[in-house]
């Protein structure tokens, strides 16, 4: 209940009191009660549901026929969450108060939030017939038998708030949304082109043309869609609609000018156009960003003249311009859109991912921490710094950063777990086995089953030979998980090379073969290994060779180590 009903509610209650023939003590004690009511009211209006729930207890207590205190009471009940005390207080002020209109429909609200279909139902038909001038009841209604898949008496109800209070192309498009929703496609169409024939507005023409194009009839979209621009030439869904119709249908030349206009309508918001070009961008072929550049160059310089501040247009200018690989402009919008909302997340985020992804790992590194300190909750900042020091070599700032992850967020595994799992590899990098199996000991408590520390842990085993039982049973578990990872199978393959078992271990590397291992240096080297080993040497130098070729210091003395194969067994 809005504050300007409260007071009307308050002042008819005193108007009420005030007509009533009372003693002098009555009236007092009345006039005191009142009071206690507006003091309530306030206290709920403060969110004091305590104190208002005080205040209205001793009214109650002294006066358990005051249907006021009762409602109230209900109120404050449901702020504070306790839907059974709500409505038992809303049961007693319709009670004590059957004509009164809001102390019902609030009661039926309550059903209806409460998923009690049928009461809701109920108490809404009572109310009609008591209330029948209350445009909101006929609304309800048609939301819930539309929610109980009853159509034909959601159609009924409509009738009646046109009987009630006049067509609208708002009840149209309402009556079409529902028939099209049941399944009644035909019925829908015809009901909104009768209300066309009597009421053409651009409104409903554009909801003709978008279920057309709905139904892949162009052609009749476009004729629509025109039909309301003749009405309303920067109707800006109409605009929108046509100009997706000319794209699906590969007219670009026309598209191109349409969505000239849709750019500069003052009839859409700036939002809903950035969202409609980002979408155009993102999901676009390729190709046709290439073969259209100029055009996009155009609607882009267009949107930030009309928009040079605006947020969602700067982050459009960013997404096109990174998509059609010019960095350096994409940074300066990113940068820019960051730098003007810095309390902005989304802003802030997009700008650090940029960052991350356009590989400037010094200034992710920096821009990372500013942003952590920004939003000291999102620790994701902190680890796409650390992918900055870790290019840079910073292997202590990374440390430092997971360290603060942990003291950070200690109760967030997820976190906690990828904090444990990049100490793991730090130390690994800085040589120091004992630590790094520490820290992946630590990750596996918060989540046995993580598959990259598995692999990481088994294949770092592998490297020293050792423990090659665990590192069999951690890889295995990782193969199981993703059986088309090249990267687990080669881990996998390998440990079983180790353990003298060289036969099981081919058709892991056969099928990581399949799934990308022919991009690796590493990987085919090691299928060479296990080939040799079973004396298939004419297929493991074909894997060398290949291996050779990709190698780009990967291996060091992979050269060597081939010739040597090649001398023992005289090729």
């Amino acid at each position: 209940m809005n504050m300007h009903r409260i007071h009307i509610f308050i002042s008819a209650l005193i108007l009420l009191f005030a007509g009533t023939s009372l003693s002098a003590q009555e009236k007092d004690l009345t006039a005191a009660r009142e009071n206690d009511i507006v003091t309530a009211v306030s206290l709920y209006n403060e969110r004091d549901f305590k104190g208002a729930a005080a205040v209205l207890d001793g009214i109650i207590s002294e006066a358990p026929d005051n249907d006021a205190a009762w409602y109230w009471s209900a109120l404050v009940a449901l702020g504070m969450n306790d839907i059974n005390k709500a409505e038992t207080c809303l049961r007693k002020a319709c009670g004590l108060d059957s004509g009164n209109f809001w102390y019902r429909y609030r009661l039926a609200g309550l059903y209806r939030a409460t998923s009690r279909q049928e009461l809701t139902v109920d108490m809404y038909e009572k109310l009609l017939d008591d209330f029948p001038d209350k445009s909101e009841l006929y609304y309800d209604m048609v939301d819930l038998y539309a929610a109980q898949g009853e159509t034909d008496k959601a159609l009924e109800t409509l009738k009646e708030i046109e009987t009630v209070f006049g067509m609208t192309e708002a009840i149209a498009v309402f009556r079409f949304n529902l028939l099209q929703q049941a399944g009644r496609q035909d019925e829908a169409m015809a009901s909104l082109e009768e209300y066309n024939s009597r009421y053409s507005s651009p409104y409903v023409l554009s909801t003709l043309g978008d279920f057309q194009m709905s139904m892949y009839n162009d052609s009749t979209a476009i004729a629509y869609y025109d039909e309301a621009l003749d009405i309303a030439s920067d109707y800006a869904p109409a605009l929108l609609g046509k100009a997706e119709a000319l794209r699906m249908t590969r007219r670009y030349d026309e598209y191109f000018d349409v969505l000239g206009r849709f750019v500069v309508s003052e009839d859409s918001p700036v939002a809903g156009k950035a969202d409609y070009l980002t979408a155009v961008v993102q999901r676009t072929d390729p190709k046709f960003l290439r073969s259209f550049m100029p055009q996009l160059d155009t609607v882009m310089n267009t949107m930030l003249s009309m928009h040079p501040d605006d947020s969602t247009v700067l982050r459009l200018a960013g997404i096109y311009y990174w998509t059609t690989d010019r960095k350096g402009m994409s940074k300066d919008y990113f940068g820019r859109n960051a730098e003007l909302n810095p309390k902005s997340f989304p802003a802030t985020a997009d700008y650090v991912e940029f960052l991350m992804y356009a590989e400037e790992w010094e200034a992710l590194s920096e821009e990372g921490r500013k942003a952590f300190g920004r939003f000291p909750d999102e620790t994701t900042f902190l680890e796409m710094a650390s992918v900055g020091d870790y290019n840079l070599k910073e292997y202590d700032k990374v440390l430092q950063l997971c360290e603060k992850v942990l003291e950070v967020a200690p109760g967030d595994s997820s976190r906690t777990l990828r904090a444990w799992s990049t100490i793991g590899d730090i130390w690994h990098q800085k040589g120091d086995a004992k630590k790094s199996y520490k820290a992946y000991e630590k990750a596996l408590k918060i989540n046995p089953d993580y598959v990259y520390v598995l692999n990481n842990y088994a294949y770092y085993l592998s490297q020293e030979g050792k423990k090659l039982g665990k590192a069999y049973a951690m890889s295995k578990k990782t193969v199981e998980a993703e059986p088309d990872n090249s990267t687990y199978l080669d881990t996998f393959g390998w440990i079983l090379y180790l353990q003298g078992k060289a036969l099981e271990a081919k058709p892991f590397f056969k099928h990581a073969m399949l799934y990308g291992g022919k991009e690796s240096p590493v990987i085919m080297d090691h299928y060479a290994e296990v080939l040799y080993a079973l004396e298939e040497y004419d297929l493991a130098m074909v894997y060398w060779n290949m291996a050779l070729q990709k190698n780009d210091g990967e291996i060091p003395g992979l050269e060597e180590k081939v010739e040597a194969r090649k001398a023992a067994i005289g090729k």
